[in-house]
């Protein structure tokens, strides 16, 4: 009888014991993707500056709006943020909104340099000018001559916004105010803020 009593109980436990760990499995349940998914926009968000071009470009904070900049074809850039790190960069951050009825591609805005053509189309051409101190800063590039901003904008369809990005050289620390400049647009001032 003793026996018997010790067999049920020892059956009931491994039983207990194998749903318990059934419901902890995950495998490749819900769960996981969702704890992955953070992950990946976070180290995005944390290297602006990767040559990786549209696919790292950190996204803009749409509450703010530093600048609006309304060019041809009814092509619009605001300007969301201009934040200054400790590394000695400023990254420029917004949204190029296509207002127009034709698709939009950002060739032009990669400016005239020949050194900067293998960035295709992106905002490379992009200038901050520090008109107190008389200094223009011009975007960053990687070891491949690739410039530290958004590349690929291609496409982009009538009614639809993207995403930009641009890195810096940071002006002296008591040069907050700059006036933000992109091949065919009207200039924009801007205030850089802390990091």
């Amino acid at each position: 009888m003793r026996y018997g009593h010790r067999a049920t109980i020892a059956v009931a436990f491994a039983a207990g014991a194998a749903i318990t760990l059934a419901g902890c499995g995950g495998g490749g349940g819900g769960g996981d993707k969702a704890d992955n998914k953070p992950s990946t926009s976070a180290s995005a968000s944390k290297n602006p500056g990767s040559s990786g071009g549209d696919t790292a470009a950190p996204s803009a904070t749409a509450t703010q709006i530093l600048a609006q900049i309304k060019g041809e074809r009814d092509i619009e850039v605001t300007i969301n943020s201009a934040v200054r790190d400790s590394g000695g960069f400023v990254t420029v951050q917004g949204v190029v909104t296509n207002n127009g009825t034709n698709i939009f591609n950002a060739d032009n805005w990669v400016g005239n340099e020949t050194a900067l053509s293998s960035s295709g189309a992106s905002v490379a051409g992009a200038v901050l000018v520090d008109e107190a101190g008389k200094k223009r800063y011009y975007v960053l590039r990687d070891t491949d001559g690739k410039c530290l901003c958004t590349m690929k904008l291609l496409s982009v369809q009538p009614k639809e916004s993207r995403p930009f990005f641009a890195q810096f050289p940071a002006p002296p620390e008591a040069t907050t105010q700059v006036s933000f400049e992109l091949p065919t647009m009207p200039p924009a001032k801007i205030t850089i803020s802390e990091g």
